[in-house]
């Protein structure tokens, strides 16, 4: 599930860098550019928190920045986790609204450097061209769904069943792998209500749940998502931006600052990717995973849906 190869070859990147090669481009744009954010539309000292509808103790503060790292280095390690685990506890301290927002952009920029870091390009564009169109019609239908109402716990608790029904089925099936059983229809399902569900609540498990049982290369399976994910992501920002009043310059400045922070994780957790892994080892910490999240998903939602 990973590879041997953990050399860090700085001089090699800045070589690659400097010649333009498609890999390390896209890496460093990526990095760039929530660096760039933060520094362009940084308000203030004294605005750091006037964009934020709750007060955030010093303890809160460390507490979103401890929950950005982890979420980066799951992201690293395994292409997909980083809304399901930031969102949760990031709406459990800001307006949710606002958080689904804001976390917008950290996910684009790891996504991005993913694209580049698995080498994924226009060859897999080209194999899975109508995933990629009908998670794009998603991601419109749920942004402008998001600008119109507000869903509440409905939408994450109806995520939490599905992604605790995966969990369940994947231990019962001891794990299955369904060898070429790929399928254009389902696969364009699954990416349409990926775009429509990380719009509107920044939570999106179907279409990793989908590639866990249907592709396990592991270059393949986070190149694929990356792809999938980056795409959603950016085309959430431009018409939250160009067509909403959700983007402002201080959530663009929020958003990538965390953005930053998180680059910690990603590169702790793509090292980490890089050292051999067995599959059964990563088939567990994938639904272990899938199940924390199921759990910490229900203790926001169950409460005020029904208690």
């Amino acid at each position: 599930m990973g590879t041997s190869d953990t050399q860090i070859d700085v001089a090699g990147f800045v070589a690659n860098l400097r010649a333009l090669q498609y890999r390390e481009v896209m890496m460093a744009l990526a990095t760039l550019a929530v660096v760039a954010g933060s520094i362009v539309f940084f308000p203030g000292t004294e605005n750091v928190t006037t964009g934020i509808d709750s007060a955030i103790s010093p303890g809160l503060l460390a507490l979103l920045v401890v929950t950005a790292v982890v979420a980066g280095a799951i992201k690293g390690m395994l292409g997909f986790g980083y809304a399901l685990v930031a969102t949760p506890v990031f709406a459990s301290v800001i307006d949710p609204t606002l958080a689904v927002v804001v976390l917008a952009i950290p996910p684009w920029m790891i996504n991005m450097f993913q694209i580049g870091e698995t080498d994924t390009g226009l060859d897999f564009i080209r194999e899975e061209w109508v995933l990629m169109a009908l998670a794009i019609v998603g991601t419109v239908i749920g942004v402008s769904f998001l600008a119109e109402f507000s869903t509440g716990p409905v939408v994450p608790f109806i995520i939490g069943l599905i992604i605790l029904a995966y969990v369940i089925f994947q231990v019962v099936q001891d794990f299955v792998t369904i060898e070429e059983a790929h399928h254009p229809v389902a696969l364009g399902v699954a990416g349409l209500l990926e775009g429509f569900l990380l719009a509107v609540a920044n939570l999106g498990p179907l279409l990793p749940a989908y590639f866990h049982t249907f592709e396990r290369d592991a270059e393949r399976y986070i190149g694929g998502l990356s792809m999938v994910l980056g795409t959603i992501f950016t085309v959430r920002i431009l018409q939250m931006a160009l067509f909403t009043d959700l983007i402002t310059t201080y959530r663009l400045w929020l958003g990538s600052a965390i953005a930053v922070v998180t680059i910690v994780g990603l590169l702790a957790g793509t090292y980490l990717r890089r050292i051999e892994i067995d599959e059964e080892r990563f088939n567990w910490f994938v639904i272990g995973l899938l199940f924390l999240i199921s759990l910490n998903i229900f203790k926001n939602t169950i409460p005020p849906l029904f208690l």
